[in-house]
């Protein structure tokens, strides 16, 4: 045991560890700036940020699963090389092998290790039971629910009694009801003691969900992803939603992440060769729908244009990170500010609010073509062209250079209805054709 005075060693330590991707033309995309974080036993750590941030490429970077470009990661002290320290995860995607039982999916890590059958047959019970899937051993996913596939996926990656157990966004598939569920079996099953799990690490972007779990929040800025804020937990289980101690710390975590972009100016996102031109800075467009940032900006003009998030969230019915991309939109087009968790409405964002359609629509366009990098550049593209039409391939390979695949896609697919909606161009689904509307 160690003593007041003596702080536990670390289990896991990463040390400026970074993750960049190097493009064609010899640059680098730095999606992790070079971070020190440790895991120490006997908390729950929650890694807390928007999507598309970095979580799960830390996470992932940190249990070995992908290799870091540059820093290393520690297990007791020692570099991690070769073989993966003693971690297991859980996916939000199950992940199950169809084509086995729940006692064979649970079982496939232990025989994978070359586990004698009685042995692992016998572990793989007790951890069934544990996590409240007896009577279901011989059934095959297809036959189970999502919150009983998500309970044979933490099964499977207890079983291996792992020293920390990694989880990635674990309960964001399931149902609300279903979710709150199992955050509490899993809070039971670490409190009793009921696993030899030493630490837990979940990656989550529901703040509520980290501060019903964590005895740690740390909170990742983006661009690159960095420790942006690190809070310590102190609230005793089980925890009361609408006790001042617990309101005051989602507030408190809700202002850090509705603060502007925190800019890390030792670690640029991209590094380019000597002499090289740099081109401007690709801004994330928040996945939002301009119907919906329309209707909090009159739900925050018809309150006197000030409204605190966590209470009007609560108001809407909506977990409290669900407004944050809302939010962020009309900030990056200059319709809001945030001050202290405080969302006000500014005089542009009051005239929006006000007008009809097609005024909210010409306020909409001069916002995006100055505030959106990615707008911008979509139209000056096809003013350039004399048929006024580009194929939406062309600006999907531009936003390849900064982001992954799937994230350039849903980039895009933002930017085509934001630009659809402010009637900048058309689009045409069948062909993927962008065409400049004339004024």
């Amino acid at each position: 045991m160690s003593t007041a005075n003596t702080a536990p060693a670390p289990i896991i330590e990463a040390r400026k560890l970074e993750k960049s991707y190097p493009q064609p033309d010899g640059s680098r995309i730095q999606v992790i700036a070079a971070t020190d974080l440790a895991i120490y036993p006997g908390q729950i750590i929650a890694l807390l940020g928007a999507s598309g941030c970095g979580k799960s490429t830390l996470l992932r970077m940190l249990t070995g699963l992908s290799p870091a470009s540059a820093g290393a990661v520690y297990w007791h002290g020692q570099p991690v090389q070769g073989e993966s320290p003693n971690v297991s995860i859980v996916f939000q995607s199950f992940a199950l092998f169809p084509w086995l039982t729940v006692l064979e999916n649970v079982e496939a890590p232990l025989e994978a290790r070359g586990m004698p059958p009685m042995e692992r047959h016998k572990r793989a019970l007790r951890i069934i039971d544990a996590v409240g899937l007896d009577g279901f051993e011989s059934a095959y996913p297809k036959e189970l629910s999502g919150g009983m596939k998500q309970r044979v996926g933490v099964a499977r990656a207890l079983v291996v009694e792992p020293e920390v157990l990694f989880m990635d966004e674990p309960f964001s598939a399931l149902d609300v009801l279903t979710a709150e569920t199992l955050r509490g079996e899993l809070l039971e099953l670490w409190l009793d003691r009921k696993i030899p799990t030493r630490a837990i690490f979940i990656v989550t972007h529901n703040i509520e969900e980290a501060v019903v779990l964590a005895d740690r929040i740390i909170v990742l800025g983006r661009n690159p992803a960095h420790i942006h804020a690190d809070f310590a937990v102190s609230i005793p289980h089980p925890r009361d939603r609408k006790g001042a101690k617990f309101i005051e710390l989602v507030d408190s975590i809700y202002r850090v992440l509705t603060r502007p972009e925190h800019k890390d100016d030792t670690a640029p996102p991209r590094t380019y060769a000597p002499g090289a031109m740099v081109p401007p800075k690709t801004i994330m467009l928040p996945h939002t729908r301009p119907g919906g940032m329309a209707g909090l900006l009159e739900i925050l003009a018809d309150q006197g244009g000030r409204a605190d998030l966590h209470r009007l969230a609560d108001e809407l019915s909506l977990e409290v990170d669900a407004l944050l991309p809302t939010v962020d939109t009309a900030v990056l087009l200059g319709f809001l500010r945030v001050e202290e968790g405080d969302a006000i409405i500014t005089p542009l964002g009051q005239e929006f609010a006000a007008a009809n359609i097609q005024t909210r629509k010409t306020i909409f366009r001069k916002a995006a073509i100055a505030n959106v990098p990615l707008i911008r550049q979509m139209e000056q593209a096809l003013k350039a062209k004399s048929n006024r039409t580009l194929d939406e391939e062309f600006f999907r390979d531009l936003l390849d250079e900064q982001f992954s695949e799937e994230e350039s896609r849903r980039q895009l697919e933002t930017a085509i209805q934001w630009g659809r909606y402010a009637e900048i161009f058309d689009y045409d689904a069948e062909t993927g054709k962008l065409t400049l509307t004339e004024a």
